[in-house]
Parts: C-alpha cells; sequence; structure tokens
C-alpha cells in the first residue's frame, strides 16, 4: 500500500506536473529527521558533497556521490511539516504558513531538480539549483494563490525583498544566494508583466518549461535578456 500523501509529495508531484518531467522517485522515502542529519554530518565520509554540513539549517539536501552514484537526503525540519499539517496551504496561504511552505518547496524543488537532472547525465551547480528553487516558489505561491486573486498582489515582495538573510551564511554561500535572489525576482517581474497581468497562464507554463531545460549560463543570460 502506497504511504498517505503529505505536503512534501504534493509538492513533488506539483512540479513534476508543471515542468512535464518524471525523476521516478519518491521524496517522502528520502526525507530524514534531524537524528539523521545530525548522524550523517558526523561522518564526513558520508556527508561528503553535502551542502553546508557545518550548518543546520531547516531545511537540507545532503548531497554525496560515491563511484558515479549520487546518494540523497532530504531533512525537513519537523515543526516545519507539523506547522503545515496544521495549517494547510492549499487552504490558504498566510503569514500563519507561508515561510514554512517556502521552505518545504525550496527542499523538494532541490531534489526534484538534482535528480531530474542526474537522470539525464547534465551537470548542475550550487547556484542553479538555488535560482530554479527561487523561481519554483514563485510560480508555486503563484498558483497556490491563483484562486484566492488579490491575495497574490505582494507575492515578490514578499518572496524576494522582505526577508532576512541566515546569520549563519558563509560570504560565498550569501553571495549566491543574493544572485538567485536577485535574478529570480527579475525573472518573476517578467513573468508577471508578459503572462499574469494579461491572464496567459497557458503561455507562461509554457515558457516556464522551456526555462527549466536550460543550463545555468543559458537560464541567467535570458533573464538578463527578458528584465
Amino acid at each position: 500500500m502506497a504511504p498517505p500523501p503529505t505536503l512534501p509529495g504534493l509538492v513533488q508531484r506539483g512540479l513534476e506536473r508543471l515542468y512535464r518531467i518524471e525523476t521516478e522517485l519518491d521524496v517522502r522515502d528520502f526525507l530524514i529527521d534531524a537524528a539523521a542529519r545530525d548522524a550523517i554530518a558526523a561522518h564526513p565520509a558520508r556527508s561528503a558533497g553535502a551542502q553546508a554540513p557545518m550548518r543546520a539549517p531547516r531545511e537540507q539536501l545532503l548531497v554525496s556521490e560515491r563511484d558515479g552514484d549520487l546518494e540523497l537526503a532530504l531533512f525537513l525540519d519537523e515543526r516545519v511539516l507539523a506547522n503545515l499539517r496544521a495549517h494547510d496551504p492549499r487552504a490558504g496561504l498566510d503569514d500563519r504558513n507561508l515561510a514554512d511552505f517556502l521552505l518545504a518547496v525550496e527542499g523538494v524543488s532541490h531534489f526534484v531538480y538534482l535528480v531530474w537532472r542526474a537522470r539525464h547525465r547534465r551537470p548542475v551547480s550550487a547556484l542553479e539549483l538555488e535560482l530554479q528553487a527561487e523561481v519554483d516558489k514563485y510560480v508555486t505561491c503563484l498558483l497556490t494563490l491563483e484562486p484566492q486573486g488579490p491575495a497574490r498582489g505582494d507575492l515578490r515582495a514578499r518572496l524576494f525583498d522582505r526577508f532576512a538573510w541566515e546569520p549563519d551564511l558563509a560570504p560565498h554561500e550569501r553571495e549566491r544566494y543574493q544572485v538567485a535572489n536577485e535574478n529570480a525576482r527579475a525573472y518573476a517581474a517578467a513573468l508577471d508583466a508578459r503572462f499574469v497581468a494579461r491572464g496567459g497562464l497557458a503561455d507562461m507554463l509554457a515558457e516556464l518549461r522551456r526555462f527549466y531545460r536550460m543550463s545555468g549560463p543559458e537560464k541567467l543570460a535570458h533573464i538578463a535578456q527578458a528584465a
């Protein structure tokens, strides 16, 4: 019997439908708790390549490559998941659940994008992962808020302007996140102007699918032209 649907599983299905891709994996099989994350971090040989192993963020994709095979684990803080169970984003996004919803989308986005790229034997950079996650957060929130109409009015500001960097970010991490944020903000503004304001949802989805399949440098060049 298949496990019951959870928010990470629903987000994964939504992203795969949105981009018309298949990872052939279930993110629920790769979720770990804090104890497992700490155990991995305590064994450098097992966590080689893990993103920011010395930090303990509330969302973290752990990646290790062995003999050409990837080992993955996704940590989402149980408090994040508990809050999303109590305040289901499908019933509405607001101050009670938006921040935790964004964390969940970011983690699942990293997982889906990395697996899909690996299956197609295409390289992916940390910046590319972050940029795609920022775009995925915007689009997922936009589509979730669509039935709410005016509630989506300040979405871009809430996602890309009204936030604070984690204080323990290393300089290179902060630079990467800043570049991803600035480019995603510009791309979201272009999507709003070209499609959302005109009700062109179908055309926007086609644009997003093309963008998803671009390489990292192609994404940045595409945003520079669209902005």
